[in-house]
C-alpha cells in the first residue's frame, strides 16, 4: 500500500513538473510576443515608442539629430486580394527582412499596421535618411516575391525639431508620405511642397518628347505601342498602377537608343556583328537613363528586359518565361506588331494577318503564349470594330 502511495506521490510530482514546464514555457512565449512581432519579428509598436521616446527626450537634452521614417508599401490591399493573404504576409516579412538589414544596429524598426512600418535613425538628418531609404527603394525594385516582380513604397520622412514630442515627430512624417502616396508612390518625400519624382506624366512626357525629337519614327512607333500595351495590359488583369508602369515603359522602351550612333541607328543594310552588339546596348542604356529619376525604378526594369525572350534565348540578361517582368512581356509583342506592320527602309510592311501569323508562330519561343493570346484577340476585336465603322484600327 505505501509502495502504490508512494508511486502516485511520484506521478504527481512528475506531473506537476511538466505543468510548471509548459507554463514556463507559455510565459516565455507571451512575453516574447508582447516585444517582437510575430510575422515579422520586428519589435511591437510598444516597445518601438518607448524606445523612440527616449531619443527625442535626448535630442531635445543633448542637440543631437534624430530623424524618423514611414514606409508604406504601395498597393498593399490590392495584392492581398489578387494573390491571397499568405503571399501578403511573405511581403511584409521580405520587406521587414530588408529593414532589419539595412539599418544600424542603433535604429529602430517596427511594424506599425498592416501595410507600414516606422524607422527611427538617431544621429542622421532628414536628408541623410532621405538618402538611406532611396538605397532601400531600389532594393524594394529589385525584390521577388513569389509572383511579385518588384514592389515599390510610399515614404515620408521627418527630422526632430524642438520642442517636438515623439507622437509629433510621427505626425509629421505621416504627413509627408500622405502627400508621397497623393503623389503616386514609389518615392520619398522629405519636406512638404517638393515634388521629386512620382511616377506621373510630366518626367515620363519629357524623355519621351527628347525621343520624338531625336527620331521621330521611333518616337512616334513608342506612342502607338504604349496604347497597345494598355489594352493588352488591362486586359490580363492588372492593376491600374501597374498599367501605367507598362505604358510608361512603352513610351520609353527605346530611349536607349540616344547612346547608339546615327551611322548604326539609321543604317539601311544589314549591321556587322559589332555594330549587332553595339546595338543590343540599348535596353541597358535605357534603363541607366529611367533608374536615375525617382520613382521610375520598376519603369526602368521593364525597359531592360524588353528585348528577353520567352524560351532565354534574349538579351541582355537571357531570362526566360516569367522570370521576365510581365511589363517587358507584353512590351515585345506590342512592338513586334507595330514593327512588322509598319514601312522600314530595308523593307515593306507586312500585312496584318502576315503579322499576326508571325506572332501565333512565336508564342512560346519568342513571345509569352498569354500575351499573344490577348494581344491577338484585342487586334481581332478592333479591326472588327473599325469594319463597321466604330474606332479606328490599330
Amino acid at each position: 500500500m505505501h509502495v502504490r502511495a508512494r508511486r502516485h506521490a511520484h506521478e504527481l510530482e512528475r506531473r506537476l513538473a511538466d505543468a510548471q514546464r509548459r507554463l514556463s514555457e507559455l510565459e516565455h512565449d507571451l512575453e516574447r510576443r508582447s516585444l517582437h512581432d510575430a510575422l515579422t519579428g520586428l519589435p511591437t509598436p510598444k516597445v518601438f515608442f518607448r524606445r523612440l521616446e527616449a531619443e527625442v527626450e535626448r535630442s531635445c537634452r543633448h542637440g543631437t539629430t534624430l530623424s524618423l521614417g514611414i514606409l508604406d508599401v504601395d498597393a498593399f490591399r490590392a495584392i492581398n486580394s489578387r494573390h491571397g493573404r499568405d503571399l501578403g504576409d511573405h511581403v511584409l516579412r521580405a520587406v521587414g527582412e530588408l529593414l532589419r538589414g539595412m539599418t544600424r544596429s542603433a535604429d529602430l524598426v517596427t511594424r506599425s499596421s498592416a501595410d507600414e512600418f516606422m524607422v527611427a535613425l538617431p544621429e542622421m538628418n532628414s536628408l541623410e535618411a532621405a538618402e538611406s531609404f532611396a538605397r532601400l527603394l531600389g532594393e524594394l525594385e529589385a525584390l521577388r516575391v513569389g509572383p511579385l516582380d518588384c514592389l515599390s513604397a510610399s515614404v515620408g520622412v521627418a527630422e526632430y525639431v524642438q520642442p517636438m514630442s515623439a507622437d509629433q515627430l510621427v505626425g509629421a512624417a505621416a504627413e509627408h508620405v500622405r502627400r508621397a502616396r497623393a503623389n503616386g508612390g514609389g518615392r520619398a518625400e522629405v519636406r512638404s511642397g517638393e515634388a521629386d519624382g512620382a511616377l506621373g506624366g510630366g518626367t515620363v512626357a519629357v524623355l519621351a518628347e527628347a525621343l520624338l525629337e531625336r527620331d521621330r519614327c521611333t518616337g512616334e512607333h513608342s506612342e502607338v505601342v504604349a496604347e497597345l500595351t494598355v489594352q493588352v495590359a488591362r486586359s490580363l488583369g492588372l492593376g491600374e498602377r501597374e498599367v501605367e508602369q507598362v505604358r510608361a515603359a512603352a513610351l520609353l522602351h527605346d530611349i536607349g537608343k540616344v547612346g547608339i550612333p546615327d551611322d548604326i541607328l539609321h543604317k539601311v543594310r544589314d549591321l556587322s556583328e559589332r555594330e549587332w552588339q553595339t546595338m543590343r546596348e540599348h535596353p541597358v542604356i535605357g534603363e541607366r537613363i529611367v533608374r536615375t529619376i525617382p520613382g521610375l525604378g520598376p519603369v526602368a526594369r521593364i525597359i531592360r528586359h524588353e528585348h528577353e525572350r520567352f524560351d532565354g534565348g534574349g538579351y541582355p540578361d537571357g531570362l526566360k518565361g516569367h522570370e521576365i517582368p510581365v511589363g517587358a512581356r507584353i512590351i515585345l509583342a506590342c512592338d513586334a506588331y507595330h514593327a512588322m506592320t509598319s514601312d522600314r527602309p530595308y523593307r515593306r510592311a507586312m500585312s496584318h494577318a502576315e503579322a499576326v501569323r508571325e506572332l501565333a508562330n512565336g508564342a512560346g519561343s519568342q513571345f509569352d503564349p498569354e500575351v499573344t493570346e490577348v494581344l491577338i484577340g484585342y487586334l481581332w476585336g478592333s479591326r472588327q470594330l473599325s469594319a463597321r465603322g466604330v474606332g479606328a484600327a490599330v
